[in-house]
């Protein structure tokens, strides 16, 4: 049997986070109801209730609690973002995952026995850059960007100590993982310090004779035909009319999907593996843990001969953006 490979699931809500644990997660990833976290949508994430609810449903069943505090804290906001750490600490999560480095360094010192992890918004895609947040701020985990192939993910983990986390499923981000120029400029709210990328208050829906259109803060981003699905309106993933012809002109809407790589991953020494989606509903999550449960499982009995089957990738597929799928930087065959 190889190592354990951590299954991290994303838990938008209680709902969602209760359904993970149940179909198999191995860590749920959680935030708080406010600005500290990339995924400040409304009805989303946890008040002090329901994070204490969760905790304890999850360390009952031996899943651990994962809370995001992932964006970035402005001189007049600082305290929000201290207190959301020293709040987490008092509720006994089992890590922190941070950005920031001055709130690492107040975590590091102000609770020595809070775990933390590096979040994909640090923004490390080297293993000198997350030594030094090990060596500086104690970090036992980074998560790494979208960015590496997977003969770079491999150089990373033989030349670290920290736990290597990468993403498995779900959405991509054509900007550097989430620091969304785009998004900014439309809205004038900044995902990596207000937490929203399309903040709802900005997003508009409207029937018209040509169809649904999509709109953020007035600019139309996409038009969707009778019986075709309407998308959440971002930026990067709207169609635009360039030189009289309409197209996904920035990127076209396709999730990562790595299941064929699993045996490469758990090969080369990858602790977790992590599925995007906190912003996705209980029925995503429960679908995309099964799914990964069993195939970790799976691959875990029998590495040499594992192969996705085609039940497992039909279902992901379901779930997928644009219901399409790709390898993304880590298949590099050039490289």
């Amino acid at each position: 049997m190889s190592a354990p490979l951590e299954l991290v699931c994303p838990a938008g809500g209680l709902p969602a986070l209760k359904t993970a644990v149940d179909h198999g997660a191995n860590c749920v990833y959680t935030g708080f109801r406010d600005a500290t976290n990339a995924r400040n949508f409304t009805g989303l994430n946890f008040d002090d209730a329901s994070i204490k609810q969760g905790i304890d449903y999850a360390h009952q069943r031996g899943v651990k609690v994962l809370v995001a505090l992932n964006t970035f804290p402005l001189t007049d906001n600082w305290l929000q973002w201290t207190a959301a750490v020293d709040k987490a600490a008092a509720f006994g999560v089992d890590a922190v995952i941070l950005a920031d480095p001055g709130l690492m360094e107040y975590a590091h010192r102000t609770h020595p026995n809070l775990r933390l992890h590096l979040s994909v918004q640090g923004s490390a895609t080297n293993y000198e850059a997350i030594n030094f947040y090990h060596e500086r701020f104690g970090i036992q985990r980074a998560v790494l960007p979208r960015v590496l192939s997977m003969a770079q993910v491999e150089h990373v983990v033989k030349n670290t100590p920290v736990e290597i986390e990468v993403f498995g499923f779900g959405g991509l981000c054509v900007m550097v993982e989430g620091r969304c120029a785009l998004s900014a400029y439309a809205t004038g709210t900044s995902p990596n310090c207000q937490g929203a990328c399309s903040p709802g208050k900005a997003v508009r829906y409207e029937e018209t004779p040509a169809g649904m259109e999509t709109r953020l803060n007035g600019i139309l981003i996409d038009r969707f035909g009778a019986g075709e699905r309407a998308g959440y309106p971002t930026l990067c993933k709207g169609r635009f009319e360039v030189d009289d012809e309409t197209y996904y002109a920035i990127e076209e809407p396709a999730s990562l999907n790595t299941l064929e790589l699993l045996p490469e991953l758990m090969r080369i020494g990858v602790a977790a593996i992590k599925i995007e989606g906190r912003q996705r509903s209980p029925a995503y999550v429960t679908q995309v843990t099964k799914v990964w449960r069993e195939a970790i499982d799976c691959c875990r009995r029998d590495r040499e001969s594992f192969k996705p089957t085609a039940a497992w990738m039909a279902e992901l597929n379901k779930v997928s953006e644009g219901q399409s799928a790709t390898l993304g930087a880590y298949n590099r065959p050039w490289k």
